[in-house]
């Protein structure tokens, strides 16, 4: 699990994930290759949200039943690196810039937090991405295997899940959908790449 630890912010004060609906707009659609002016303005956007409270509204999102996405895009990952990095007061490293940027390209990542009602509900649990009527199979499966337990009784599974990019559009309009090993449709997301960078 320490690999899952690298990957999510949940333990972060500043950076816990909570029910949020996507929020403002932005000016151009979700980037899966990033030109350096995208590495820049990337850049920038982290490290100007240490003064800013809406830092990744536009990639934050939940559903009805209240649970909770992160889409992270390209641009996001490497946002977020700079503002932690803003927060220890370094500067992002070149080579640790291009390692993120060559890491990220190509694919799609979400980190989903989803309740249950049992210690491991979700361990076996299978993503896949909807787009305009096909299903795409993930790259990447991380379920959380020993849930949180919430003050309310109920268990909290934080998982990542990565897809490739080939046939996702930018401004494309995608659902991503969490199953259970038999098939069981336990929580839906809809997504809209037009809103985010």
């Amino acid at each position: 699990m320490e690999m899952f630890r690298l990957l999510r912010p949940f333990e972060i004060g500043s950076l816990v994930v909570v029910g949020t609906f996507l929020g403002a707009v932005s000016l151009s659609a979700a980037s899966f290759q990033l030109t350096s002016k995208d590495v820049e303005d990337a850049i920038r956007t982290g490290k100007q949200s240490l003064i800013q409270e809406e830092f990744a509204r536009e990639w934050q999102q939940a559903n009805p039943k209240g649970d909770e996405v992160t889409v992270q895009t390209p641009f996001y990952r490497l946002a977020l690196s700079a503002r932690l990095s803003a927060f220890r007061g370094e500067e992002l490293q070149k080579s640790d810039i291009d390692r993120l940027v060559q890491a990220s390209q190509g694919r799609l990542m979400f980190w989903v937090s989803i309740r249950g009602t049992k210690l491991d509900f979700a361990k076996t649990y299978q993503p896949a991405l909807l787009i305009e009527g096909r299903e795409v199979k993930p790259l990447f499966v991380q379920n959380e295997r020993t849930a949180l337990l919430l003050e309310d009784g109920k268990y909290l599974a934080r998982c990542v899940y990565a897809f490739p990019t080939d046939e996702v559009k930018p401004n494309a309009l995608i659902s991503l959908v969490v199953r259970t090993f038999e098939g069981q449709e336990v929580s839906r997301f809809q997504v809209n790449l037009a809103t985010m960078r």
